[in-house]
Formats: C-alpha cells, sequence, structure tokens
C-alpha cells in the first residue's frame, strides 16, 4: 500500500503540476497585464474600458443574445430528450433522433456562421427553395440561430443522461393518487430535472456568450464581447492590456456559473432504484413528439445541407453544374492540406496527452487514499477549465509563451487543448474508475504484483470502453476549436480552424466548405470507428 500511494502521489504531483504551469500562471500574467498600463500599475485599463461606451453595449448584447439561446436550446434539448425517454416511438427513431440531434458538434462553430450565410442569405440554398429571404441572418438572428445549434447537442446530452436515471414508477403512483397529467408531469418530470435544466441554461449561456465562431461570421453590427476581445488582441492596433482587461471581464460569468453550478447540485435527485415500466400508450403524445422532433432535426440539419452542395458545384448560385474542382484544389494546394494534416496531428496527440492526463488526475480521486481536500483540489481544476472561456486561456498563453521556445508550436497548442476540454474526460474517467470493485489493487499486491502492473493488466482493461470515449471526445473537439488556438497557432502550425479564419478574410468560401467537409468527414469517420469498438467490447463483458 504504501508503494501504491507513493506512485500516486507522484502521478498527482504531475497532474497539478501541468495545471500550475499550462492554466495557474497564465490567468495569474493576465490578470497582471491587466492592471499594467504606460504610467505603471493601476486600474485605469479597467476605467477606460467600462467606460467606454462601446464595451457596455457589447456586454449587453452578449447577455441578451445568450440568454435567449440558452432558454431556446434548453427546451428544444429537453423536447428530444423527452420524446426519447418517455414515448412508445420506434426504437431505430429514436435512436435515429439520438444521433443526429449531437452531428453538429463534429463541425466547428466558425462554419456553422457560413452555412446560415448560404442557407439563409439573399442568395442562399434555402432561400432559393421557399423563394424568399426568412429573415435578417446578421446580428441578433444569426446569432440566435447559430447558438442554438450550438448548444442544442449539450442541452440534449446532459437532459438525455439524467432523464434516464428518473424512476418511471412515480407517474403511475401520481396518476393512482388521483394527480392531474399536468400535475403528475410537473411532480415526477420537471421537479426532478429542475437541477439539470438550470444547469443546461447555465452551460449553454456560457458557451454562447465566450464563443468567437460564430460571430465571426454572423455578428454583423451586432458587437458582442468576443469579437471586443478579439479586436484589442488583434485586430489592426493592438492593445493588449486592454484586450486582458476584455478577458478578465469574460472571467465574471466563468466565476458565477461555477457558484451556480455547486449550488445547483443540491436539486439533483437520486433515485435507489430505477424501475422499468411499460408506458402508457398515447397515440397523439407520440405523434406530437415524432412530429416535433423531425422537425428539430431537419431543421438543424438543413442549414448544414449546403457544406455539401456549394463545393461540389461549379460556382453557387450561378452555376450549379457538379464538379470535384474545388475539392482537388484543396488537396492540390500544399498550405491548405498542410493545415489539414497539421489538424489531425494535434487531434490525435491532444487525445493521447489528454487520455493520459486524465486517467492519472482520476486514478488520484477514485482508487487512491489521498487525503479528502488533495482530491477536492483536481475536482475543482475540472470545474473550472468547464467554464473558462477558450479565447481567454487563448490569449493567458499568447501573454506568458511569447518569446520562449513553445511560442506558436505544436505542442503548446496540444497542451491548450488538453487544459481546456479537460473537465469532461475526467469526469468520465472518474466515475468510471469509482463503479470498479475497490478491493483489486489490495488483492493483487497481496499476490506480489506492483501497483502499476495492477493497473496496466487489471483496472485500464475495464476501462477500455471509458478510455476510447475519453480519446474521441479529445479528438473530436480539438478538431473542430477555434477560440483558444486562434491567438497560439503560428503560419507552420496553423491548423483549419484557424485557416478558415483566414480564407473567411479573402472570401474564399468553397475552400471554408470543402475544408469543413473534411473535418465532418473524419470526426464520423473517428467516432464511427471508436464507437464500433466501445460496442464490441461491451458485447464481448455481456
Amino acid at each position: 500500500m504504501v508503494r501504491k500511494e507513493r506512485e500516486i502521489k507522484t502521478i498527482y504531483a504531475l497532474v497539478l503540476a501541468v495545471f500550475t504551469v499550462f492554466l495557474a500562471v497564465p490567468i495569474i500574467r493576465l490578470l497582471m497585464e491587466s492592471f499594467l498600463g504606460e504610467a505603471g500599475a493601476g486600474i485605469g485599463n479597467y476605467v477606460e474600458v467600462l467606460t467606454e461606451r462601446g464595451f457596455m453595449t457589447a456586454l449587453g448584447n452578449s447577455v441578451t443574445v445568450s440568454v435567449c439561446s440558452a432558454l431556446l436550446a434548453t427546451v428544444l434539448a429537453f423536447f428530444l430528450a423527452y420524446s426519447i425517454q418517455y414515448t412508445n416511438l420506434n426504437r431505430k427513431f429514436k435512436s435515429v433522433i439520438r444521433t443526429l440531434a449531437v452531428l453538429p458538434m463534429l463541425l466547428p462553430t466558425i462554419t456553422y456562421g457560413f452555412a446560415i450565410i448560404y442557407s439563409f442569405g439573399k442568395q442562399g440554398l434555402l432561400t432559393k427553395l421557399f423563394g424568399r429571404q426568412l429573415f435578417d441572418i446578421y446580428g441578433f438572428n444569426g446569432l440566435l440561430f447559430g447558438y442554438v445549434i450550438y448548444t442544442l447537442p449539450i442541452s440534449f446530452m446532459l437532459i438525455l443522461n439524467t432523464m434516464g436515471f428518473i424512476d418511471k414508477k412515480f407517474m403511475v403512483v401520481s396518476r393512482v393518487m388521483g394527480d392531474s397529467a399536468a400535475r403528475t408531469f410537473w411532480q415526477t418530470i420537471i421537479r426532478p430535472l429542475l437541477g439539470t435544466l438550470a444547469a443546461s441554461f447555465v452551460q449553454c449561456f456560457f458557451l454562447c456568450f465566450t464563443d468567437y465562431g460564430i460571430p465571426a461570421s454572423v455578428g454583423g453590427e451586432y458587437e458582442v464581447i468576443a469579437t471586443v476581445l478579439y479586436n484589442e488582441m488583434l485586430g489592426s492596433i493592438p492593445n493588449f492590456n486592454r484586450g486582458a482587461v476584455v478577458a478578465m471581464m469574460m472571467l465574471i460569468p466563468s466565476v458565477l456559473s461555477i457558484a451556480l453550478l455547486k449550488y445547483l447540485e443540491r436539486y439533483n435527485v437520486r433515485y435507489s432504484k430505477i424501475s422499468q415500466i411499460e408506458l402508457k400508450k398515447n397515440p397523439v403524445r407520440d405523434g406530437v413528439c415524432a412530429a416535433g422532433s423531425s422537425l428539430i432535426i431537419i431543421s438543424v440539419l438543413a442549414i448544414f445541407a449546403v457544406i455539401f452542395v456549394v463545393p461540389l458545384v461549379q460556382e453557387w448560385p450561378y452555376q450549379v453544374s457538379f464538379t470535384l474542382e474545388h475539392v482537388q484544389a484543396v488537396l492540390n494546394d500544399s498550405s491548405l492540406f498542410g493545415v489539414y494534416k497539421n489538424s489531425i496531428f494535434v487531434a490525435v496527440c491532444t487525445a493521447l496527452a489528454g487520455l493520459l492526463i486524465t486517467y492519472g488526475a482520476a486514478l488520484a480521486t477514485a482508487r487512491s487514499g489521498l487525503n479528502g481536500k488533495l482530491k477536492g483540489v483536481i475536482d475543482a481544476i475540472a470545474l473550472v477549465t468547464n467554464t473558462i472561456p477558450g479565447m481567454v486561456i487563448g490569449i493567458a498563453f499568447m501573454f506568458i509563451f511569447s518569446g520562449t521556445p513553445l511560442q506558436n508550436t505544436f505542442p503548446l497548442i496540444i497542451l491548450c487543448n488538453v487544459v481546456h476540454f479537460f473537465s469532461t474526460p475526467y469526469l468520465m474517467m472518474r466515475n468510471s474508475l469509482s463503479k470498479l470493485n475497490s478491493s483489486w489493487e489490495t488483492t493483487a499486491s497481496l499476490m506480489g504484483d506492483t501497483w502499476i502492473k495492477t493497473i496496466v493488466r487489471i483496472v485500464t482493461p475495464n476501462m477500455t470502453s471509458t478510455i476510447l470515449e475519453v480519446f474521441s471526445y479529445y479528438f473530436v473537439n480539438a478538431m473542430v476549436t477555434v477560440s483558444a488556438v486562434i491567438f497560439i497557432a503560428g503560419a507552420r502550425t496553423m491548423v483549419i480552424t484557424t485557416k478558415i479564419k483566414e480564407l473567411q478574410y479573402y472570401t474564399k468560401f468553397n475552400e471554408v466548405f470543402v475544408l469543413s467537409l473534411f473535418i465532418l468527414g473524419t470526426n464520423l469517420l473517428v467516432k464511427g470507428i471508436l464507437g464500433y469498438m466501445i460496442k464490441r467490447k461491451e458485447k464481448k463483458e455481456k
């Protein structure tokens, strides 16, 4: 046991060192930069930024559109989850909803905006089909549309997961007690979900508030805080100290989110046993849910149809004959195909490095006798990384690593991704490890095995499914992220999402959509292969 604790403590120290160097130190440096000015240290930068009329307008715009988007995404996600968990719809139909609802996650948010432009713009695909432009795509409308598409998959997965753990027998009890249908719905479905619904709203709000990809393409004159930050740091006249102030202001929702999420945990309802009951037949309910779910999914996917159309025609919308010229042009362009290879390299390395760090962190909290306060530090790191904006991490990295050997390198981008996306993989790992038999290490130690051998031979084979899921999560997110890497990628280390931003400037939208297709195809392939491997493993275990 002494040996085990020594090895666990080493792993714990290494994990802590990574987050100290690549999270705590950069954020502290960012805070210091926000107080520095030409006249020395002080609050002058804060006064200057906060009293500037444009900043408060952008802040108000961000809050307004984020609240509306989060509310709408949570309502739609609840409807989809309800259709799966509380109806008698065909099992295959439910499986299709489950798969298609999360599909937008496989594309970068900066692509969403271009898809909206080419779908609902004056010459857009859907505008042509409907015969008129349905709404003005720039500003609030475009942002709302893009943000809902962006946050719907996250909200859906969160609500669907919690809904699966609600005991449905209480619906029967409620009806037997004479409750009305509305009261039964409120007491047995909504109330147990209140904590999760609120958490979904908070998460969606935060994602909208801090996203840069969608405003970069359809923000128009409706300025939000993410575009203010980008312009301060990488605009025509950069002001790094003012940019640091804006970045610190973006951390305010992070602090509020952490406090709210901790508070909302008390509203989580836990059942000692989940009863399997046959749902009451209700053709009206099933019909409404089937139609509504289909409409939501078709509406989301219809926007992305343009990605498959525009790059495969001569010149949209004037020459619509089929061609592979644009795809071949990208494949033949060494600079464009080079960024695709860079993205694959970064995604694979991020997945591997992230896997090691999250596994080590989860072993320290779920499979050790470490002090509860020490374990709490890693849990706190997970909570912080879950709510800290990618743009803030990217800018903090830019400040701390400029002029060092790590500047504009792949290792820096990889470590940035590992830190940025740490929370969800860590929680997946920790939850899976905590469910395994706690006596395995002790038994193996008595048999003469070392702790490392026990982890490699016994624990890891039983974690295969989770390991593959974590690898998939890191890979996909590394392929689609733009907010952090846009500040730390150089000319040689440019990835697809940063290249798309550059192509937008030169209005090369055919190349944008071809690269987006590359991202989607790669993510689908990786998800498909890993999903197949996970299913095979689970079948063997059964």
